[in-house]
């Protein structure tokens, strides 16, 4: 049988994009300003926003500069412009000599070396423009299924997510295994109450230690910040949706990453060294996880959701599927896929079918609703101590 394949923009360093983006990215959050000036001159690019780059040390130091170097590193980007300050924490110079090493064309700029924000921003826009040629020659080849990691997400979650959407998606993760590709499953605190379930998939005891760990810290956390509320740690949303606990959610949680082993644990952000089913250690809030795995390497991500949630990421689709299909005509326009109809009599094969589709196409140019409906928000870095 033939493999399946798709065709994606081959990279230096041998990761292959299913977008061809050229990022301006500030390296703190003051530069956002010159990054959106820059993006209003040159709409073909693509500007990632974000609240971080200064004010922070220690373990958070080093988590957002992985976060932001691996991001820039995202298969999906061509080519990047780095607009920093001058004075921040994190420097254009030093996350441009770490970039470096995936062989991208990254090209970077001060505002306080350039005189200022009007002048940086001339500037950036010469510097994008000149870029944006070399980016627009870059042809698709074809590529075996082997080459995607597919990142997977809930928000929103309902009381059906863990009927319908949830297990639909876990099918569509085994067959991506089952092709060579690699699945990356996250939102640590949504695994809470699963160890047991993780540990008899995990490939090895080193693996399976791991997992424990990760969960019984996500628990820790959570017991010492909540108390006795800490069963509880959902969102209104979801317990309006009928989710009665996190034990319930997280049950529904791990239905994405299908039957397949586990093969690997990852911090936040970073690449996985193997293929299959992988999981991250992350947060559970949307926004904050969806980074972590667009740094890790993600070309595409699936995105299920009970009471509905629009978000989407700068450089990576997000493929939204509804829980029931209320959801899915209340917000037609966002929703991708209804996996509603399993509670009409469908199979739950069939909506993975459905999915298995759309996932092909995305992965060969088609556009999802939230990229066509630019719901890109601004990036969230994981954090976990305070500011100073």
């Amino acid at each position: 049988m033939d493999k399946v394949t798709f065709e994606g923009f081959e990279r230096p360093d041998g990761l292959v994009g299913i977008r061809n983006h050229l990022a301006v990215v500030p390296t703190v959050a003051c530069a956002n300003g010159v990054v959106a000036a820059i993006a209003r001159e040159v709409p073909q690019a693509v500007p990632i926003f974000h609240g971080h780059g200064c004010g922070r040390g220690g373990r958070d130091l080093e988590l957002h500069y992985r976060t932001l170097s691996r991001l820039v590193m995202n298969p999906n980007i061509a080519a990047a412009v780095l607009v920093g300050l001058g004075c921040e924490v994190i420097r254009a110079e030093a996350l441009l000599e770490s970039i470096s090493a995936c062989g991208k064309e990254v090209d970077y700029l001060n505002i306080q070396e350039t005189g200022g924000s009007r002048w940086a921003a001339e500037k950036g826009a010469r510097l994008t423009r000149r870029l944006l040629r070399d980016v627009s020659r870059q042809k698709r080849k074809r590529f075996p299924l082997s080459e995607v990691i597919m990142g997977l997400e809930c928000g929103g979650s309902d009381a059906f997510s863990g009927v319908t959407a949830n297990p639909s998606v876990g099918l569509v993760a085994d067959w991506l295994v089952q092709e060579g590709g690699t699945v990356i499953l996250t939102e640590s605190t949504e695994m809470i109450g699963t160890a047991h379930i993780l540990r008899r998939r995990s490939a090895d005891e080193e693996v399976a230690q791991r997992v424990e760990s990760i969960i019984e810290e996500a628990e820790r956390r959570t017991k010492e910040i909540l108390g006795p509320l800490a069963a509880y740690v959902i969102a209104p949303g979801n317990m309006d949706g009928g989710v009665s606990s996190i034990m319930e959610k997280s049950l529904g949680c791990i239905l994405k990453g299908g039957n397949s082993p586990v093969v690997q644990v990852v911090d936040y952000a970073e690449h996985p060294s193997k293929k299959g089913l992988v999981i991250m250690d992350g947060p559970g809030y949307d926004v904050e996880s969806m980074t972590g795995l667009a740094a890790a390497g993600c070309q595409l991500m699936v995105f299920t959701t009970g009471r509905g949630n629009p978000i989407g990421f700068p450089v990576v689709p997000v493929i939204k599927v509804a829980s029931t299909r209320q959801l899915y005509k209340k917000m037609e326009d966002d929703m991708d896929i209804d996996a509603g109809v399993v509670l009409e009599g469908k199979a739950l094969e069939d909506v993975a079918s459905i999915i298995r589709k759309t996932v092909m196409g995305v992965l060969n140019g088609e556009p999802t609703k939230a990229e066509l409906n630019q719901q890109d928000g601004i990036v969230c870095f994981y954090t976990t101590g305070p500011s100073f």
